[in-house]
């Protein structure tokens, strides 16, 4: 996944959508928002791109036990909506990476709008060579992002770097289950070359052998799966609100949401939110 690279350049590209900040934009003023005066949940419904949404993030900020004026580090921030809820709700001090560029100047320019520039920062990048000196955050947050990387010891082993001792890690994430192959197109990728997935077994020793020792685990497959049937029968119901997680998914985001509510009813993929100590 280094920037630049073949790998990078197919996972850059199934994120890019053209002219995402204008889209955005331009629903929320359909919607009836002042763009002049956006909240951080008026941006929930797309900013942050994973299972569950606000509801995940809002989990995920509780058992990490955040703190004021922590510097937080977001691996694969995105449109920025978790660093904007982090910096707003808590008080932390964001400091996001993600290799899309698009999405990093999209979540500049929504923190700007907000007026969050200033807990928050957006940089291009790969999550195996972060621009960042060791030992730099007390915390290390990441969503949905290690589904797209084949090389999961560096990725571990990069945030473990960028810790400071005694720091911590917290991930919601995707991960290989029992029942087979995953079903294709995903939102994290349309067919298999970009999609790397191990078991939540896998991913647990191999942050050992990093130098991680774990906190928290939680298997919220099932809730997942309730997510997605919920969002499923409102999408067919309803058709897609002007503004959702289908503007980043492109044309097939109906087979994308029909393909993860199939992949977790066939238990094909495991959603584990955790948290990880580097010790001290």
């Amino acid at each position: 996944m280094a920037k630049g690279g073949t790998l990078g350049q197919s996972v850059e590209s199934h994120y890019t959508v053209a002219d995402l900040g204008g889209r955005i934009l331009s629903a929320l003023e359909n919607m009836g928002k002042d763009l002049n005066s956006l909240t951080v949940t008026d941006l929930a419904l797309v900013d942050e791109f994973h299972i569950r949404g606000r509801e995940a993030t809002q989990e995920l900020a509780e058992i990490a036990k955040l703190a004021p004026d922590l510097h937080v580090l977001d691996v694969g921030s995105g449109l920025g909506g978790s660093a904007r809820y982090l910096a707003h709700e808590y008080g932390c001090r964001v400091t996001g990476i993600d290799l899309t560029e698009d999405y990093c100047h999209v979540a500049t320019m929504l923190s700007l709008r907000l007026g969050m520039d200033n807990r928050t920062e957006f940089r291009t990048g790969s999550a195996l060579d972060m621009p960042f000196a060791t030992g730099t955050f007390d915390l290390a947050w990441t969503e949905h992002v290690q589904m797209n990387i084949e090389d999961k010891k560096q990725f571990y082993s990069e945030i473990f770097r960028a810790l400071k001792p005694g720091g911590r890690m917290v991930f919601h994430d995707v991960f290989q289950g029992q029942g087979g192959k995953v079903h294709f197109p995903v939102p994290w990728a349309d067919e298999a070359s970009i999609s790397f997935l191990d078991s939540p077994d896998e991913v647990s020793q191999l942050l050992s052998t990093v130098g991680f020792s774990s906190q928290s685990w939680a298997n919220t497959t099932d809730i997942s799966k309730n997510w997605f049937q919920a969002a499923s029968e409102r999408m067919k119901n309803k058709g897609p609100l002007p503004l959702g997680l289908h503007v980043l998914m492109g044309d097939n985001a109906r087979d994308k949401f029909g393909n993860m509510l199939r992949n977790l009813q066939e238990d094909r993929i495991a959603v584990i939110q955790a948290v990880f100590l580097k010790s001290a």
